[in-house]
């Protein structure tokens, strides 16, 4: 009898147990460790299932059926549209702003700047696919604002998302237009800045305002509620800003 009530109560427990499926923007990918990590701290019963990709994709999904319950996306567009449809129930809120970076994982003459795109050595660059990532978007601005986009665009090798064009500029192409916040990455931490990289100046681009939100499908899930609400503390703020966001 004691084995059956142990095993009962077993059964509710993890019924009940806290389960979270979030939908994240493939910049976010080192730091959505650290933040499940914190906020485990709290709720160390709530299981996060992560699944990352471009911000265009993940919305696409969203809007076939995808059973996730929260949005962290690249920047607000995709949220607001989800909002506007009716598949998310709080309005797009801003989380963190992300920035650009120029990077080579061999050292080059970073002091000139974006000009160092049009140099012949420089056959191909990786750079995000503005339809389906915001931070796509960004570098395609940037680099029209500096005027040299006609310059060098038959140079580029696309990304679906900006973790792929990371993984590009360290294989196919001689340098790449990154997240920032790739580079506080354990993997990136030996390359050095004016080196390897450089930040993009955030004058030439609209900034990178990225969005949450909680999915329709999440309306009765405390657990999703809180881990919003967790995004908002300066704990995750702190974190954020360690892998290089700028935070509200």
């Amino acid at each position: 009898m004691k084995k059956l009530i142990l095993s009962a109560l077993l059964a509710t427990s993890s019924l009940y147990a806290g389960k979270i499926s979030i939908a994240v923007a493939a910049n976010v990918s080192y730091a959505i460790e650290d933040l499940k990590k914190q906020f485990n701290k709290t709720h160390p019963d709530t299981k996060i299932k992560v699944t990352l990709g471009s911000s265009g994709k993940l919305t696409a999904q969203i809007k076939n059926g995808a059973p996730y319950e929260l949005f962290m996306s690249a920047n607000m567009k995709y949220p607001n549209t989800l909002y506007k449809d009716g598949l998310a129930i709080t309005k797009p809120l801003v989380y963190a702003k992300g920035s650009l970076a120029l990077f080579s994982k061999r050292a080059q003459d970073f002091s000139k700047g974006l000009d160092l795109l049009k140099e012949k050595k420089n056959k191909r660059i990786a750079i995000a696919n503005p339809k389906t990532a915001p931070y796509g978007i960004a570098a395609f601005e940037a680099l029209k604002n500096a005027n040299i986009l006609d310059d060098i665009q038959k140079k580029f090798v696309y990304g679906e998302s900006i973790s792929q064009t990371l993984s590009y500029t360290l294989t196919a192409a001689n340098i790449g237009i990154i997240a920032k916040s790739t580079l506080y990455s354990k993997k990136l931490q030996r390359f050095k800045e004016n080196t390897n990289y450089i930040d993009i100046p955030s004058s030439l681009y609209t900034p990178i305002n990225q969005g949450i939100v909680i999915l329709k499908r999440a309306k009765q899930n405390k657990e999703v509620k809180a881990f919003y609400d967790f995004m908002q503390s300066n704990k995750a703020k702190k974190i954020l800003k360690n892998y290089g966001y700028q935070v509200p």
